[in-house]
């Protein structure tokens, strides 16, 4: 069977759970936190989060980073501030994100404003990483042109070698963001397709309105 039809005729159905407005709350933090913790359990990349940006042509660009901060602040993350995300951001800090757990047959969409996290909170997790990766973020001039991957390796090498028996200091162009969130879609799968959807939408500083759209 070609790739074709092998794709009209995959069908999943999702009967593991149900989800009410009881489930919501008054506040979409307390679900999120309920959902990850589950996710950090059971799925494979509890943390993974596709984040969603506007290019200067008005496409939407899509791309998977890993949650590293939760709170009633928001969602963060940790990038290189002259990629291409960065520099999108910088034009329009209206983003949105989105996380899919297959395992638990649950997603949840979120949008909001972007902000950039503190030197010190950067500072903080750039501290935190594996030395290798610390190393990863000097080496890699993410999003800019690589003409192959030797020459990649060799600044590696080279960094390593400067760095040698030194701590790795933060690079000036590489910290944190936080999505301050002002919807969420939480989404349940459903037998037959008959999802659950629930979403809480903020409408000033301390009150979410609820609302249950069709699957």
């Amino acid at each position: 069977m070609s790739v074709k039809e092998r794709i009209k005729k995959v069908r999943t159905n999702y009967t593991l759970d149900k989800l009410s407005e009881k489930d919501l709350g008054d506040h979409p933090y307390d679900l999120m936190r309920k959902w990850l913790k589950d996710a950090l359990d059971k799925a494979m990349e509890p943390n993974a989060m596709i984040v969603a940006t506007v290019d200067d042509q008005g496409y939407p660009q899509e791309r998977v980073v890993l949650l590293r901060g939760f709170s009633e602040k928001g969602l963060a993350f940790y990038t290189n501030y002259d990629s291409n995300k960065a520099k999108e951001i910088a034009q329009n800090p209206k983003v949105s994100a989105l996380f899919f757990w297959p395992e638990l047959e649950r997603q949840v969409r979120v949008r909001g404003i972007i902000e950039k996290l503190s030197a010190k909170e950067s500072d903080e997790y750039f501290a935190s990483r594996p030395r290798e990766s610390q190393l990863g973020a000097w080496a890699s001039l993410q999003s800019k042109t690589l003409d192959s991957r030797e020459t990649l390796e060799n600044r590696l090498v080279e960094l390593t070698e400067r760095f040698k028996n030194k701590e790795v200091p933060r690079p000036e162009n590489w910290g944190g963001y936080r999505i301050v969130c002002n919807r969420f879609e939480f989404w349940q799968g459903g037998a037959n397709r008959l999802h659950d959807r629930l979403v809480l939408e903020k409408t000033d500083q301390d009150s979410w309105t609820k609302s249950r759209l069709y699957p």
